[in-house]
């Protein structure tokens, strides 16, 4: 047993309140008590007899210390980059005509599957590394560039045997064969479908903890997103779906009806939408950055807030549209881009991600709660919608310091 004391905390962000002159008490990976330093107890029944005794103390120096950040949605899993599509998307070109050059997601899931296991792991690896040092201790990670049956089921056994390594974010892995229709199923739409309602219960057997629906022109339709979420919360997995991110095909009233923990993007939700979410609780989930290099208006986040939807932010990190790995740049967007205050926008990156992944065991800072901890090169949070990418100085991972 291990209890370490982190003392002189200048501004202690809880997720629910801020102290000053603060301090945290951790046993093993759990917090025990976080406070004001002058109510810090002399003795925790069971856990420390006096708190002289303690086996670590850390001196953090007058800085702001907030919960380890959430990323609701990310897309770390491929091999290959796709920035001559960029260069040709932000020149003007369209998608029929990026498609036409060999562009596109098909683009990235041939070089996915012609990556071998370990150069894939390796990649994977190097971005997880990223968040973590950035100050994310949780990652929500989407398969979804395989799209067979051994690919995807590999890619979630790799997240989760990656999640075991030190200095690892913990992993939430999501099941995202319904990405898009892969090219041998070209003309077998409902074949791939059922498909991949048959690879469900193998995907939560692997340790996959959620099912995702990219539903969307292009992609999946409402009912057949229905249909495949519905066939993973049979299999014990939990429902997200990529929701109204360019067109608005239902997906967001789906997401209602069949309760998904999370619907994601949602730039084109309309109010009917919000209030759909709002009624059934599920938790929105907004990407500030992946839309910044299109002139699609960001998701309208004030009325969702406004109308009582729990709302997360994730990067949407994936190799088409957005390489953003730092969920401190995301708050800064999130304040820029949406007009959320410091305040809501880190909540929805800590609470707000939690609530999306239904992990009831962090996104604060409480007794009982994850020690996943960061202390930040600042001395307020108001400084994340200053420095857009706020320097995370140390991270704990369930109380252990994460090795820069």
């Amino acid at each position: 047993m291990t209890v370490r004391l982190l003392t002189n905390i200048g501004r202690l962000w809880t997720g629910t309140d801020v102290c000053s002159n603060a301090a945290v008490l951790i046993h093993d990976d759990r917090i025990v008590w976080a406070g004001p330093a002058s109510d810090l107890p002399q003795s925790v029944p069971g856990i420390i007899d006096d708190i002289v005794d303690v086996d670590h103390v850390e001196n953090l120096g007058g800085g702001l210390v907030t919960p380890g950040l959430i990323d609701a949605h990310s897309h770390p899993v491929y091999a290959g980059n796709r920035w001559a599509e960029l260069a040709m998307r932000t020149s003007g070109s369209s998608n029929s005509a990026i498609t036409a050059a060999g562009g596109g997601v098909n683009s990235t899931v041939t070089v996915t599957r012609g990556t071998d296991p370990w150069t894939l792991c390796n990649g994977v690896r190097e971005r997880l590394r990223q968040w973590i040092l950035a100050g994310t201790t949780t990652v929500e990670a989407k398969t979804g560039y395989h799209l067979t049956r051994d690919g995807e089921l590999a890619d979630i056994r790799m997240l989760r045997s990656l999640e075991s390594e030190p200095s690892m974010p913990r992993i939430h892995a999501t099941f995202l064969a319904a990405h898009i229709l892969p090219p041998e199923f070209f003309g077998r739409r409902r074949d791939y479908i059922e498909a991949v309602r048959l690879w469900a219960g193998d995907a939560a057997q692997a340790g996959a903890d959620s099912i995702d629906v990219y539903c969307d022109e292009g992609h999946f339709s409402a009912e057949e997103a229905r249909a495949l979420l519905l066939t993973g919360k049979r299999a014990g997995l939990k429902a997200r779906m990529h929701a109204c991110a360019h067109e608005r095909v239902g997906g967001a009233q789906v997401a209602a009806e069949v309760g998904c923990a999370s619907a994601d993007l949602l730039t084109e939700a309309t109010d009917d939408d919000i209030k759909a979410l709002a009624h059934a609780g599920v938790t929105a989930t907004v990407c500030p950055g992946s839309g910044l290099n299109t002139s699609r208006p960001p998701a309208p986040v004030r009325a969702m807030l406004d109308r009582g939807v729990t709302v997360a932010l994730g990067t949407d990190h994936n190799p088409g549209q957005c390489g953003i790995t730092s969920m401190p740049l995301v708050i800064g967007l999130a304040v820029a881009r949406y007009q959320m205050s410091v305040t809501e926008a880190l909540r929805a990156a800590t609470l707000g991600g939690a609530a999306a992944l239904h992990a009831g065991d962090r996104g604060s800072l409480a007794p009982g709660m994850m020690a996943d901890i960061v202390l930040w090169d600042a001395d307020h949070e108001g400084a994340f919608a200053w420095s857009f990418g706020l320097r995370a100085l140390r991270v704990w991972r369930g109380g252990v310091p994460v090795q820069p």
